[in-house]
């Protein structure tokens, strides 16, 4: 089992329900999924490109991601229906909580003049999204291979109904929140 699947079991259900005072087990929140997305506007010139965001999204999340297609043509973009320009992976269960273990203890610290993570970025409804500038903070990317510094976006989705509710969630997971 997950370090944080196990921390979250044994001792951080118990903190939330005190904290929050829930009187129903079900009430308490939890991380439904985690999704990471990428864009690669470059494989409009190079298609080549999204091959090898491919395979670093693959080796960051631990599944193959979905590749994602333009709805609409953009002239000015000289971009065509149907083009390949991004990534997109839907992390859940194990997979899950072991992104968050890397993530939380292993690439965030790594970052550079890291602070901390900001709370504005709760959307009112419980949810959190962060921003990665480099994928190269993750330990799977092997930094010699790759071609480009790319970045990617990463959305938690909670079953927490407001936003401090999801913050003492993140909170008691090791989330590095600016004070």
């Amino acid at each position: 089992m997950s370090y944080l699947k196990n921390r979250y079991e044994t001792e951080l259900r118990s903190q939330l329900e005190k904290q929050f005072g829930y009187t129903n087990s079900f009430s308490i929140p939890q991380i439904k999924k985690i999704v990471l997305n990428m864009g690669v506007g470059e494989a409009v010139k190079d298609s080549k490109k999204i091959d090898n965001a491919l395979s670093e999204l693959t080796l960051i999340s631990g599944q193959k991601p979905v590749i994602t297609k333009a709805k609409t043509s953009i002239a000015g973009f000289k971009l065509r229906e149907e083009m390949n320009i991004g990534l997109k992976v839907t992390l859940r269960g194990l997979r899950m909580y072991e992104f968050l273990d890397r993530l939380v203890y292993i690439a965030l610290p790594r970052v550079r003049d890291f602070r901390g993570l900001s709370r504005k970025s709760f959307d009112g409804n419980g949810n959190y999204n962060l921003g990665v500038k480099e994928q190269i903070i993750f330990p799977e990317i092997n930094y010699d291979r790759i071609d480009q510094v790319r970045g990617f976006d990463i959305a938690i989705q909670t079953s927490a109904k407001t936003d401090e509710e999801a913050a003492g969630l993140l909170e008691g997971l090791g989330f590095p929140f600016i004070k």
